[in-house]
C-alpha cells in the first residue's frame, strides 16, 4: 500500500505558496524564467508558471531541461536558446530533491550562463542529499529512510506525492 504525503488539493496550495515565494524574490523583475526538468519537474513548472501569471504581471517564460538522470554527466539542453535566460532571474524546478544529483548537475548547466538571479524549486525535499544542493523554495521537507521512494504522479484531473 502507497501512503500518501499530499494529495492533490494540498499540492495545488504547495505550488500557489511556491509561486507566491518566487514572485516575492522577484517583483521588481520584467521577466523571469522557470525552468522545469522533465518530465516531472516541467508538469510541476507549468503549475508554478500558470499561478504566477495569475498572481503577477511579470512576464514568465517556461523552459524544459533535459538531462538523462541515469547518465548525468551526458550533455544538458534545454528547450530555450542561451540568450533566451542569459542575464535573466531563472528558478530551476523538479519535483523531488532526493540524492540531489539530477539538481546539481542541471545547476552545472546553468553555472556557464550569466544570470541574474538562480533559485531551486521542488515540491517534496528529502534529506538524503549525496552533494550540497538545496531547494530555494520548496512545498514540503520529508525524513524518509533511504530506502523509500517519493513518487509523484501527475494525472490529467489529479497530482498526488507518495511513499512507495
Amino acid at each position: 500500500m502507497n501512503n500518501v504525503i499530499l494529495n492533490h488539493s494540498e499540492i495545488l496550495n504547495k505550488i500557489r505558496r511556491i509561486a507566491y515565494q518566487i514572485y516575492e524574490v522577484n517583483y521588481k523583475e520584467d521577466e523571469i524564467v522557470i525552468a522545469g526538468i522533465a518530465d516531472n519537474g516541467y508538469f510541476l513548472a507549468e503549475k508554478i508558471v500558470a499561478t504566477l501569471k495569475e498572481i503577477s504581471d511579470i512576464n514568465v517564460t517556461i523552459c524544459k531541461v533535459h538531462i538523462n538522470k541515469k547518465q548525468p554527466l551526458e550533455p544538458i539542453h534545454t528547450d530555450l536558446d542561451v540568450k533566451d535566460y542569459t542575464n535573466k532571474s531563472l528558478v530551476l524546478v523538479d519535483d523531488v530533491l532526493h540524492s540531489g544529483t539530477t539538481l546539481i548537475y542541471a545547476i552545472k548547466h546553468f553555472l556557464d550562463v550569466p544570470l541574474k538571479k538562480f533559485k531551486t524549486a521542488v515540491l517534496v525535499n528529502r534529506n538524503h542529499k549525496k552533494y550540497p544542493v538545496k531547494a530555494d523554495f520548496k512545498g514540503i521537507s520529508l525524513s524518509t529512510s533511504i530506502m523509500e521512494n517519493v513518487v509523484v504522479e501527475f494525472l490529467p484531473n489529479e497530482i498526488k506525492a507518495y511513499l512507495e
